[in-house]
């Protein structure tokens, strides 16, 4: 037997295939829909969660529950950071940064190969498009470090540069660990998505010339909206070409 709240989550999603519920607009409160449908609010947040796991609604906390803009696809080009400017203009991403100063310990110390204690720069970016977050990167860096403009410590600050992770331009090597998998409740919430939707986490660590560690990074796309492109060069043997 069919459970009601498919048949009001079909009837949601029959209102704004239709136009008559539109983009960006606030669907009535939660106690409002139940009254309106005659059905518990248990009821009524199941349907919701239908609409939330398909990506048609989302739910902003202190807000109430919103018709989704459409998230646009776009590249993340590999080994670069980046994202690929055509699909990113076309999206119209914005990107916002906050850096703090931490102390790498554990998991962090391991992966930026210094010691416990040892102070790093982190920045949380975001990209958003419209008023929906898109994706996120953490990024951490050695204190040490010369810092850039993007990684002093203030206030987040608005960005509409292609660059979603900008890699230190004292990176020689770059190694790419890419893995599907559900998001963490933090990066649900940060990106408004449904715990069952999975995500495209990329874990990019940056070294020198030397060996050191200079930048590492988890970036967290959602599947639904981006696509990955990594690309091969192959290097020529010098020895070979002039024997």
């Amino acid at each position: 037997m069919r459970s009601r709240h498919h048949d009001i989550a079909d009837d949601l999603k029959a209102q704004i295939a239709s136009g008559r519920i539109k983009p960006g607009e606030r669907l009535p409160s939660e106690v409002g829909l139940a009254g309106q449908y005659k059905v518990s609010t248990a009821t009524l947040r199941s349907a919701l969660a239908v609409l939330q796991g398909e990506g048609l609604v989302e739910k902003i906390h202190g807000k109430g529950n919103f018709v989704r803009h459409r998230l646009r696809k776009i590249m993340y080009v590999g080994g670069w950071g980046t994202l690929d400017p055509w699909t990113a203009a076309e999206a119209a991403l914005r990107i916002t940064d906050r850096a703090t100063t931490i102390e790498a310990h554990g998991h962090l110390a391991t992966l930026l190969r210094v010691p416990n204690g040892s102070p790093l720069t982190e920045l949380l970016s975001i990209s958003y498009q419209g008023e929906s977050p898109h994706s996120l990167a953490r990024i951490y860096v050695p204190r040490d470090l010369e810092p850039t403009e993007a990684l002093s410590d203030g206030p987040s600050y608005m960005r509409t540069e292609e660059s979603f992770a900008v890699l230190s331009p004292l990176s020689a090597e770059v190694r790419e660990t890419v893995s599907a998998r559900p998001p963490t409740p933090d990066e649900a919430s940060t990106l408004r998505i449904n715990p069952t939707t999975a995500v495209l986490a990329i874990n990019r660590v940056a070294a020198d010339t030397a060996g050191r560690v200079v930048e590492a990074a988890l970036l967290v796309l959602p599947g639904d909206r981006v696509d990955a492109v990594f690309t091969t060069h192959h290097v020529t043997n010098e020895r070979q070409t002039q024997g």
